[in-house]
C-alpha cells in the first residue's frame, strides 16, 4: 500500500510543544501531536471503492494486513505525525470554549491527481481534547456516518467523505439515549476523508484569546491552499476569503434543503470552513414534511436546529465567524456587508431551487405564492417529502385531472384514510394551480420529468435503513451495508431492482430508537 503522502497542516502550522496525552487546555497551537489507540482485534467492514481510487489505493490494498492495520488505528504510517486538532465553538447557541478533535485523529494529507486529501481517524482513541470523553466510537454511528458521508456525495451535497469502516474488537460503554442505561457496544473507526477538517471553531478560539498572530497564520494557511486565487494577505483578501465561506455555506444548506437533509448539530464546531457537510451524529431526512423536526432528542425541545432553522443557523454560526474575522479585518461594516450576501441570495436561491423541484423556471409573486402554498399543503397531513417529490414528475396535465393527480400523488401520504374535507380541498386548489403554471410554458413532458427527476432524489438514507443495517451487522451481517452503499450511489436512478426502498418510513419505526431521533451519541 504506497500513498503519495505530502503533508502541510502539521508542517506550516504551530503545534502543540507538550507531547503528552492528557486532558488540558492548548494554547498558541492549531493542533497536538497524538498516537491512535492499538485496537484489539480490528476487522475491515467495507471500503469505498471510489475513495480507495481518490487516493491512490487498489482494491486489493483493502485486503491488506497495512491497510486494516492503519485505517483501524493500529499501525502509524512511515513519516507520518497523526495529530487532533484545537478549536473552540459555539454549541446550542452558547459559547463552550475550547473542544477540540475529542475522538478524532488525523493521520496525514494525501495527494493523487492533484487533488489533496486529509485522512482522519474517527473513535480511534483519547487525545488532549478529548475532555470527560474516551475518545472511541461504536458500531452504529460509524455505520450511520460511513453510509451517509457516501451517500450526501451521489446526492450532489457538499460533504466530507469515508474511506472505510472498521470494528475494533473493543468494547465500548455508551448511554445511547442518555437516560442512565448504558450499556457495551460493538467499537469502530472511521476513516473520514476531507480536503480539510477547519471548522469555524477553528478561527473562532484564536480570537477569542486575543491570539491574533497564530489566527493569521491559520487563515492565511487556509487561503494558500484552499483559495490560492487570494494573492495577498490584507484587509480586501480577508474579506474575499470570508465571502467564499459565506458563499459555500449558503450552497451546502440549499442543497441540505432541497434533498430535506436535517444536520441536527449545527454548532459552530461542527461548520466546516469549506463549506462540506461534517461531523455526521443524530441526522436525519424528512420524511413527514415538517419544517419544525430536528432528529436530535438533546434538541427536542428548543428544537434550535430545526429543518427549517437550518438557514437562518448557518447564518447565525458565519455571524460568529465574522467576529473572528474582525481581529484581521478591523471593519465592522465590511464584514456586515459579506453577511448581508447571505440574507439577500438565500431567498433567491431557495426560490429557484424549490422551482426546479417542481420543474418550473421561477418567475415573480405567483411562483413565489405558488411554492409557499405547497409548503402549506404538504403539512395538513403527514406527506413524505422524498416520495411526494419524486411522484409529482409523472404528475401530467395533459392526462390526468386534479383528482386523478391527487390520487397519484396518495403514494406519498403516511395516513390510511382518504383525503377528505378542507385538506382535500386544499390540495386540489393547489394542483390545480400547479397545471395552470405548467400549462404556461411550451415544455416537452419528458423534459420535464428528466429534469425534475434530476433534483429530486428517489432514495435517500432514511434513519430506518440504517438501523436495519445497524441490525444486522451487530448480527455480523455486513451485507445490508453494501446493498444501500451500492443503492445510494444512484440515488437519482430508478433501480427497478431496489424498489423496496422507495417507500414511506414503516410504522413499526415511527418511535424506534435509531429510527425517529437520535441522541449525539448516535
Amino acid at each position: 500500500m504506497k500513498l503519495n503522502i505530502q503533508d502541510t497542516f502539521n508542517k506550516e502550522l504551530p503545534a502543540d510543544p507538550n507531547l503528552r496525552n492528557y486532558r488540558r487546555q492548548v494554547e498558541e497551537a492549531c493542533y497536538s501531536y497524538v498516537t491512535p489507540r492499538v485496537p484489539s482485534n480490528p476487522i475491515v467492514l467495507h471500503v469505498s471503492d471510489e475513495m480507495m481510487s481518490a487516493i491512490g489505493l487498489d482494491p486489493d490494498d483493502a485486503k491488506s494486513d497495512t491497510f486494516r492495520n492503519v485505517f483501524s488505528g493500529g499501525e502509524v504510517l512511515a513519516n507520518t505525525s497523526p495529530y487532533a486538532m484545537c478549536y473552540a465553538g459555539h454549541q446550542f447557541g452558547h459559547w463552550a470554549g475550547q473542544l477540540g478533535d475529542g475522538r478524532a485523529i488525523n493521520l496525514c494529507e494525501v495527494e493523487h491527481q492533484n487533488k489533496r486529501f486529509a485522512l482522519q481517524l474517527k473513535g480511534a482513541g483519547e487525545t488532549p481534547y478529548s475532555r470527560s470523553a474516551d475518545g472511541l466510537a461504536v458500531l452504529r454511528s460509524s455505520v450511520r456516518e460511513h453510509l451517509c458521508s457516501e451517500a450526501m456525495y451521489h446526492l450532489g451535497v457538499p460533504t466530507t467523505r469515508s474511506l472505510s469502516l472498521s470494528l475494533t474488537g473493543d468494547e465500548v460503554m455508551r448511554d445511547m439515549m442518555y437516560d442512565g442505561n448504558a450499556d457495551y457496544e460493538k467499537g469502530a473507526v472511521v476513516c473520514r476523508v476531507s480536503p480539510s477538517f477547519l471548522r469555524f471553531g477553528s478561527y473562532q478560539i484564536f480570537m477569542a484569546r486575543e491570539d491574533k498572530a497564530t489566527l493569521k497564520t491559520l487563515v492565511d494557511y487556509t487561503i494558500k491552499h484552499f483559495h490560492p486565487q487570494i494573492v495577498n494577505r490584507g484587509k480586501e483578501d480577508y474579506l474575499q476569503f470570508f465571502q467564499e465561506v459565506v458563499d459555500k455555506t449558503l450552497d451546502m444548506v440549499i442543497h441540505w434543503q432541497r434533498v430535506g437533509f436535517v444536520h441536527g448539530v449545527m454548532n459552530t464546531d461542527n461548520m466546516s470552513i469549506l463549506g462540506l457537510t461534517i461531523d455526521y451524529g443524530p441526522y436525519g431526512w424528512l420524511e413527514g414534511y415538517d419544517p419544525g423536526w430536528t432528529p436530535n432528542t438533546t434538541d427536542a425541545q428548543g428544537k434550535r436546529y430545526r429543518y427549517g432553522n437550518q438557514p437562518n443557523m448557518a447564518l447565525w454560526n458565519l455571524m460568529q465567524l465574522a467576529n473572528a474575522m474582525y481581529g484581521l479585518v478591523e471593519d465592522v461594516p465590511a464584514l456586515e456587508g459579506v453577511l448581508k450576501t447571505y440574507q439577500q441570495n438565500y431567498p433567491k436561491r431557495y426560490f429557484g431551487m424549490m422551482g426546479q423541484k417542481l420543474g418550473i423556471v421561477t418567475q415573480g409573486e405567483s411562483d413565489m405564492k405558488l411554492i409557499q402554498e405547497l409548503e402549506q399543503v404538504l403539512q395538513l397531513t403527514e406527506t413524505d417529502m422524498t416520495i411526494f417529490f419524486r411522484l409529482l414528475s409523472d404528475v401530467d396535465p395533459a392526462k390526468m385531472n386534479e383528482a386523478e393527480a391527487l390520487e397519484f400523488v396518495n403514494d406519498a401520504f403516511y395516513t390510511t384514510t382518504e383525503i377528505v374535507g378542507e385538506v382535500k380541498h386544499s390540495w386540489l386548489t393547489w394542483i390545480k394551480k400547479y397545471f395552470d403554471r405548467l400549462s404556461e410554458k411550451d415544455v416537452v413532458s419528458a423534459d420535464r420529468k428528466s429534469k425534475m427527476n434530476a433534483v429530486n432524489p428517489k432514495y435517500v438514507l432514511r434513519n430506518y435503513m440504517a438501523q436495519l443495517a445497524i441490525d444486522k451487522a451487530n448480527e455480523r451481517d455486513y451485507s445490508l451495508i453494501d446493498e444501500l452503499y451500492v443503492l445510494l450511489k444512484n440515488p437519482y436512478a430508478d433501480q427497478s431492482e431496489h424498489q423496496q426502498w422507495f417507500a414511506k418510513r414503516p410504522e413499526w419505526a415511527r418511535h424506534k430508537v435509531g429510527c425517529s431521533m437520535l441522541s449525539c451519541s448516535s
